[in-house]
């Protein structure tokens, strides 16, 4: 028997940083620890106290599949995050519920696979120039266009293509993550621990962050709780990270809440690494 497995999947897209922190932390609680791919049929699930999503990265692309694997294995071990918090998250509709919950969050259309929607009439209608376009299941980037003045026709073919087979989503560009950066707080068993800095990313490009940990403003801590709270109708966290930025008023918007596989950023946050292997003694021993 395993107190904890992490699920990471076959294949990584890229290096987890995060793992061998984890892995270390975990171990020295006294806890016996292993890194299992969900993707993998041959892994006994039940053989585990506790499961903990770490790097599921390719789950968008096998999304009935990890849904399978969510409910199975949420009856075989206790599983972090829930099932239920999980598949809310999932889908970036969850953007509404947090916005019509009071939560401060980038402004969001959701339009559904098949919709007829042009770009251009939607942009008239809500007033934007400069947008987003991208999958509204997604991970790493994955067909995120931006499109700004000039380039309708390109956003207008991408727009096409995208919903000829998935649900999209259309978001107003923040200019702020060009300057200041995306903050990225990170919030372990109740508490945020650390925050860092990202610089925007397209697909194909290499996620860059801050080596340090950043610091939190009230605004910024505020908005976390704020949206922890209301994620909370849903299941309650072990881990979450909270993506903002200024919007044009200069308070933070929230971008993503990322509650199924983020980077926690644990090189830069070892009090967070901490907490989070202090909590799973707690939940193992329950």
């Amino acid at each position: 028997m395993i107190d904890v497995a992490l699920a990471s999947c076959h294949v990584l897209p890229e290096p987890d940083p995060d793992q061998a922190p984890i892995e270390a932390a975990i171990a020295a609680t006294g806890l016996s620890v292993a890194t299992w791919a969900w993707d993998d049929p041959s892994v006994d699930w039940s053989r585990a106290r506790c499961v903990v999503l770490r790097a599921t990265w390719n789950y968008p692309w096998m999304l009935g599949q990890f849904t399978e694997w969510l409910d199975r294995v949420s009856k075989q071990a206790k599983l972090l995050n829930p099932a239920g918090l999980v598949r809310w998250n999932m889908h970036k509709r969850y953007l509404l519920d947090l916005a019509d919950a009071g939560v401060p969050t980038t402004p969001t259309a959701v339009l559904p696979r098949g919709a007829g929607t042009s770009l251009e009439s939607l942009l008239a209608a809500r007033g934007w120039s400069d947008v987003v376009v991208k999958p509204a299941v997604s991970a790493g980037s994955f067909r995120t266009l931006r499109v700004r003045p000039g380039e309708l026709e390109a956003g207008e073919a991408h727009l096409l293509a995208l919903l000829e087979e998935r649900d999209v989503l259309v978001q107003p560009y923040l200019k702020s993550v060009e300057g200041h950066g995306e903050r990225a707080l990170v919030w372990i068993d109740g508490q945020v621990t650390h925050a860092i800095r990202k610089t925007v990313r397209w697909q194909g490009e290499d996620e860059s962050v801050s080596d340090g940990a950043m610091p939190i403003s009230e605004a910024e801590h505020a908005l976390a709780d704020l949206a922890i709270a209301a994620a909370r109708e849903h299941g309650e966290p072990l881990y979450a990270r909270i993506d903002m930025a200024p919007g044009d008023d200069g308070a933070p918007i929230l971008m993503e809440l990322e509650l199924i596989e983020p980077s926690l950023f644990f090189p830069q946050g070892p009090a967070g690494l901490a907490r989070y292997a202090a909590a799973l003694t707690r939940v193992v021993q329950l």
